[in-house]
C-alpha cells in the first residue's frame, strides 16, 4: 500500500477514539475509570488471543507488559481521571501536548531528528484543540490535570517504544498480546479500588462492547500497523482528530453548536495534521560525509 493509503487507515483509529467521550458520557456508569478500562480492554485482548491463537515468547513477555501498561492500563486510568474531574475541553488540550512528547522521546530511543516545523504543527494542533473544546469557564481540577498529563506521557512512550520493538507476528497479534497484558494489569487494581458495578443496563452492556471491540480491537489494530509502517512522529500528531471527531458528533448527535471559534479550531487542527505529514517529507537539516548505503538504512 502507498503511504498515504497507511495514513488513512491510520487516521481512523483517533477518528473513532473521539466517541470514545460521547459513549463514556452517555452510555456508562459515572465513577468507575478502572473498571472501565479494565472491560476495555481485558475482553477484547482475550477474544483476539483467541482468534490468533499465538503467545508471546521470550523477551515479549516483558516488552508486552510493559507496553500493555503504557499503551492501556495506565493511559486508560489517566485518561478516564481526567474525564470525570475536568471538563471534555480541558482533558483534550491537556492530552494534546502527546505529539511535543513524541518528538522528544523519538529522538532520544530511535535517533529520530527533530523538525523544526514538527514543533510548529504540534503546538497548532494543541491551539487548534483548545479552539475547539476549551471555554472560559472551564475549571481546572490539579489531580485532572496530573492524571491528563500522566496520559499523554504513557501514551507517548508506548507509541515510540511499540516502534522501537516491533516483533515478527501481524499488527493483531501483536494487539491482542498488548490488550489482554493491558488488561490483566488492571484487574487487581479494579476489584481493590472500585466498588463492583451497578447491575448493567441495555446501555451500559452497548457502550463497552462498542469500546471494547470497535474502540480497542479494531482501533488499535490499525494504529499498531501504522506504527510498524510509518514513524512515531507521522502517526502522533493524527491524534488531533480525537477531539475533533468529539466536537463534531457533539454537533450532529447530541444537537451541540459550532461556534466561529470552533469552526476555526477544526481548519487549525487539520492543518496541523497536513503540516506535521509535510514536515516528515522534508529532509532534515544535517551536515554529513558523502552518503552511505547503511544510513538510509535507518530503522
Amino acid at each position: 500500500m502507498t503511504r498515504n493509503s497507511d495514513l488513512l487507515l491510520t487516521a481512523v483509529s483517533p477518528a473513532i477514539w473521539g466517541s470514545t467521550y460521547l459513549v463514556t458520557t452517555e452510555l456508562l456508569p459515572a465513577g468507575y475509570p478502572l473498571t472501565v478500562a479494565l472491560l476495555r480492554a481485558l475482553p477484547a485482548g482475550l477474544l483476539l488471543l483467541a482468534i490468533v491463537r499465538r503467545l508471546p515468547h521470550g523477551i515479549w513477555w516483558a516488552r508486552s507488559l510493559a507496553l500493555g501498561a503504557l499503551n492501556f492500563s495506565v493511559f486508560w486510568w489517566m485518561l478516564f481521571i481526567s474525564a470525570y474531574r475536568l471538563p471534555g475541553g480541558v482533558a483534550a488540550t491537556v492530552g494534546a501536548i502527546q505529539p511535543l512528547i513524541v518528538i522528544v522521546l523519538a529522538r532520544l530511543l530511535l535517533g529520530s531528528p527533530i523538525r523544526g516545523l514538527s514543533i510548529v504543527a504540534a503546538l497548532a494542533g494543541i491551539v487548534g484543540v483548545a479552539f475547539l473544546i476549551l471555554t472560559p469557564r472551564a475549571a481546572l481540577d490539579p489531580l485532572g490535570i496530573a492524571a491528563g498529563v500522566g496520559g499523554a506521557v504513557s501514551m507517548a512512550t508506548g507509541t515510540v517504544l511499540s516502534r522501537r520493538w516491533r516483533p515478527d507476528v501481524s499488527p493483531l497479534t501483536f494487539t491482542a498480546w498488548q490488550l489482554t497484558s493491558g488488561g490483566l494489569l488492571l484487574l487487581p487494581f479494579a476489584l481493590m479500588m472500585e466498588p463492583p458495578l451497578p447491575f448493567p443496563t441495555a446501555a451500559n452492556i452497548l457502550g463497552f462492547a462498542y469500546l471494547g471491540l470497535i474502540g480497542a480491537a479494531l482501533t488499535y489494530i490499525l494504529w499498531f500497523r501504522g506504527l510498524s509502517r510509518l514513524e512515531p512522529s507521522v502517526v502522533s500528531p493524527l491524534g488531533f482528530l480525537s477531539p475533533m471527531t468529539a466536537v463534531i458528533l457533539g454537533w450532529w448527535v447530541l444537537d451541540q453548536q459550532l461556534s466561529p471559534i470552533q469552526i476555526l479550531g477544526i481548519a487549525i487542527v487539520l492543518g496541523s495534521v497536513w503540516l506535521s505529514q509535510r514536515a516528515q517529507q522534508l529532509p532534515s537539516v544535517r551536515k554529513s560525509a558523502p552518503a552511505d548505503p547503511a544510513i538510509a538504512s535507518e530503522r
